[in-house]
């Protein structure tokens, strides 16, 4: 893929959430609807394009813990708090970057990781479990080797001790499972299609009415693959 070229070519391990997402996109993983931008002139055109309320992200390559460096601002609701949080943004990015990203404030309570690793033995390896801030504290996932079958996706939701999160619950629906199936198969077939690529973490996907979106990826290249 043209991205992962030309991150590779400028000696880059690791593609920006923008950069990530359009490799997600590409393989019709849903996303956000995002756009990015470097300039605020542009800015109030955008926002009435994706639509209030939005998230605004400093865009990357080199910045992995967006919300520790405090480059996340969250429900904005209006040009005026827009163009605030853009400036503050693009100042604390201070050149570091390729802009921000003006992206659709996703609404869900249930938030998912799915996620790829390259394992030296078993090659590309899938990830499914509890996402956001549970990812870390409760490491409750599941793995499988790609490239993965329907019937390896399904089990793979039902070993994480929170799966009963996926099913109708507190006047939630249920999870749309037949669009997190085809994600868990096609995040491994990216792996499987493109040698470069080392990791791969889509954390959170928020569930969203029912519909599961990527609201956050990011994509690790290997270093030094021989052409």
């Amino acid at each position: 893929m043209k991205i992962i070229e030309n991150a590779i070519k400028e000696g880059r391990t690791t593609l920006s959430e923008y950069e990530s997402k359009q490799v997600l996109a590409a393989y019709q993983i849903p996303i956000t609807r995002e756009i990015l931008l470097d300039d605020v002139k542009n800015l109030a055109k955008t926002a009435q394009e994706i639509g209030y309320p939005l998230v605004l992200k400093g865009c990357s390559s080199n910045v992995t813990h967006k919300t520790e460096k405090g480059l996340i601002r969250v429900d904005i609701r209006n040009e005026k708090e827009a163009r605030s949080a853009f400036e503050e943004i693009m100042n604390d990015l201070d050149g570091d970057g390729s802009g921000v990203l003006i992206q659709e404030m996703v609404k869900g309570q249930r938030e998912l990781v799915i996620g790829l690793t390259r394992d030296a033995q078993f090659g590309p390896c899938v990830m499914f479990g509890l996402g956001g801030i549970f990812t870390e504290i409760l490491k409750d996932i599941s793995f499988r080797i790609a490239p993965l079958e329907k019937r390896d996706a399904r089990e793979m939701m039902k070993e994480i001790k929170g799966h009963k999160i996926l099913e109708a619950v507190r006047g939630m629906e249920a999870a749309d499972l037949d669009t997190l199936v085809d994600i868990l198969i096609t995040v491994g077939r990216i792996g499987m299609e493109n040698d470069e690529v080392k990791e791969i973490d889509i954390n959170p996907i928020i569930i969203s009415g029912n519909k599961p979106v990527a609201v956050d990826a990011l994509v690790v290249l290997e270093q030094n693959m021989d052409k």
